[in-house]
């Protein structure tokens, strides 16, 4: 089943706070259950919805940072989520009201840390896909690098993890292999390869799904694990010389 049968709907009945729940609140007429006092933490919503909408968010926040929306990354974002047309006016409406209102990225970022806190592949995925959107208009320009990075340690991830979601966006032949896997080449093979087993079970797409990534956006996942495997195979070959 889709998400987008009823993406603000899915919360209305659920308890759910901080930033996200604001923003959906206000678009509903406050029919969210408010749960302020326990902070950022979610209470029972959809987790597919939950980060279906955090990345609506994030995507308006990035477009802000950059100045402008290209043609290319609103087709990205309708595309990498696959939204029907018939959906595209709910999505529109949440995106446009996250694009202007008042609050910075970083409490929604903050937010979605604390959901996710126990599902940090969930989180790389929410980083490789605000990539994917920056890329579609053919450059991705130093602010919106500056953004996706500075989502990225709210995340808790280090500049290693980062630099390895960076890195595995290129093109198998142009990719350092030690950067995907976040090793050193002065690393023996028995090290990357316990690395490699370790992403590998992370950012397995069937995994990923049952910690809440809709399979709507699951293919770029794929391509994560098509990077990862690469960077290994190159590795091998170079040890085993």
């Amino acid at each position: 089943m889709s998400i987008w049968g009823s993406l603000i709907g899915g919360f209305v009945g659920f308890s759910f706070a901080g930033p996200i729940g604001a923003l959906i609140g206000s678009m509903v007429g406050g029919r969210i259950s408010s749960a302020r006092r326990s902070g950022f933490q979610q209470s029972f919503a959809p987790p597919q919805q939950v980060f279906a909408i955090a990345l609506i968010i994030l995507t308006a926040k990035l477009a802000k940072a950059d100045g402008y929306v290209s043609k290319e990354e609103l087709i990205a974002i309708k595309d990498k989520l696959k939204i029907p047309e018939h959906e595209m006016d709910q999505v529109g409406k949440i995106f446009n009201k996250a694009k202007e209102d008042s609050l910075s990225y970083e409490p929604y970022a903050q937010q979605i840390a604390q959901i996710y806190r126990n599902n940090p592949a969930v989180l790389d995925e929410v980083i490789n896909t605000l990539f994917y959107i920056a890329e579609a208009d053919g450059n991705v320009s130093d602010s919106e690098i500056t953004m996706i990075r500075g989502i990225a340690k709210f995340f808790g991830l280090n500049e290693s993890q980062f630099e390895g979601i960076k890195e595995s966006r290129k093109s198998s032949d142009k990719l350092n292999p030690y950067i995907v896997l976040g090793c050193s080449s002065n690393d023996d093979f028995a090290t990357v390869r316990k690395k490699y087993l370790q992403l590998s079970k992370e950012h397995h797409p069937d995994i990923l799904m049952n910690k809440g990534v809709p399979k709507e956006v699951i293919e770029e996942s794929k391509k994560k694990m098509r990077a990862i495997n690469s960077a290994f195979d190159q590795i091998e070959k170079m040890k085993q010389k």
